[in-house]
């Protein structure tokens, strides 16, 4: 698409719902909403950018490949997975350790999969929507 009013508001919505993802990720931690609907969000923000200038100049900028968002993602997944196994718990059992100098803040492993959700689902969002505009002919 070729519009200039589209080209400039590009910028500025899709600086506004990476933020909206980012809250809704730790929103969702503890409320409805979390790493699956931060990350469709975020992985919609930057394919924001393919609708308002072409999906080549997507593939140009994007600092990893649509893989390397669901690599990582799979792999926190994975990391979120270990603590409780290591302890003797469980596998997927919530490890939660308390941050020093954070006034008693808690970071626990069932964040760590949201995050890693969040960049999985951001790498199958890209992965999906470059994939249909490569232009080649069904046969």
């Amino acid at each position: 698409m070729n519009s200039a009013i589209l080209q400039i508001a590009s910028k500025y919505v899709r600086t506004l719902m990476v933020i909206l993802a980012v809250l809704i990720l730790l929103r969702g931690h503890n409320l409805p909403g979390g790493g699956f609907i931060g990350g469709l969000l975020a992985g919609l923000s930057i394919a924001f950018k393919g609708f308002a200038f072409t999906p080549d100049k997507v593939r140009e900028e994007i600092r990893w490949k649509p893989r390397g968002y669901m690599a990582f993602g799979l792999f926190l997944i994975l990391l979120s997975t270990l603590p409780g196994w290591f302890s003797g718990k469980g596998l997927m059992t919530g490890i939660w350790v308390t941050i020093p100098l954070t006034s008693g803040f808690k970071f626990g492993t069932p964040f760590l999969f949201d995050i890693g959700v969040f960049f999985a689902v951001i790498g199958v969002t890209l992965l999906f929507l470059l994939s249909l505009t490569r232009g080649e002919e069904w046969k």
